[in-house]
């Protein structure tokens, strides 16, 4: 039986996050964990996340839970969210700059706040259903059709060094990097838990991947 570690360390939607892998598990185990032991020792690992880095990277650090992510990035499918894929990220410009995880080179970008106040549509935070294009042929995108609706919330947007790691992009205000692949690590800015049967089918498809392109 596959074990799936979902991340606890003190943000996000943990809950949304598990029932939905658990909706679409035939037979894996999904456990909340804080356990640096349980994380390590699981077959598939979950990031998923809300609210600010600095937060995010802090509790991190206190749990010591981000050598932990950075040595199950490297071993495990692994799966990040919203804020659990921006943190894998070098630097953010949220809270006046914060160093997050470096395991994807580049940087955690700001929406355009000008354009907000110059009175046209594009309210920050982006939130809503977007169209995903799917950059790359991958194994999450499985019975996935291109140019699928997710559900985004989400203030900034990452913008790794190497385009080539870009797995799905979407528009507002302009094209930005929503998913993104590296190895064993698949991260996705949208939720999928709260994206219907395009988000269910994604976590269906990680939970049956073996971490190769």
């Amino acid at each position: 039986m596959r074990h799936v570690a979902v991340i606890d360390y003190g943000m996000g939607n943990l809950r949304s996050v598990s029932k939905a892998l658990e909706t679409v598990s035939e037979s894996a185990e999904i456990h909340i964990t804080s356990d640096p032991k349980h994380i390590l020792d699981a077959d598939h690992i979950v990031f998923p996340g809300v609210g600010a880095m600095r937060d995010c990277v802090s509790e991190l650090r206190r749990l010591g839970l981000d050598d932990v992510i950075r040595e199950a990035s490297q071993t495990k499918p692994f799966l990040g969210i919203c804020l659990g894929m921006q943190a894998l990220l070098s630097y953010s410009e949220e809270n006046n700059g914060v160093t997050a995880l470096d395991i994807v080179p580049g940087q955690v970008r700001h929406f355009d706040t000008q354009r907000e106040r110059s009175g046209n549509d594009f309210k920050v935070p982006h939130m809503g259903w977007n169209e995903v294009r799917q950059n790359i042929s991958h194994p999450l995108w499985q019975k996935i059709d291109d140019a699928s609706r997710f559900y985004f919330v989400h203030s900034f947007y990452v913008d790794p060094t190497d385009a080539g790691v870009i797995a799905g992009t979407s528009r507002y205000q302009h094209e930005f990097s929503a998913a993104l692949s590296q190895e064993n690590v698949f991260a996705v800015q949208f939720h999928p838990e709260k994206s219907q049967s395009a988000g269910l089918q994604l976590l269906k498809n990680f939970l049956n991947w073996d971490g190769q392109s």
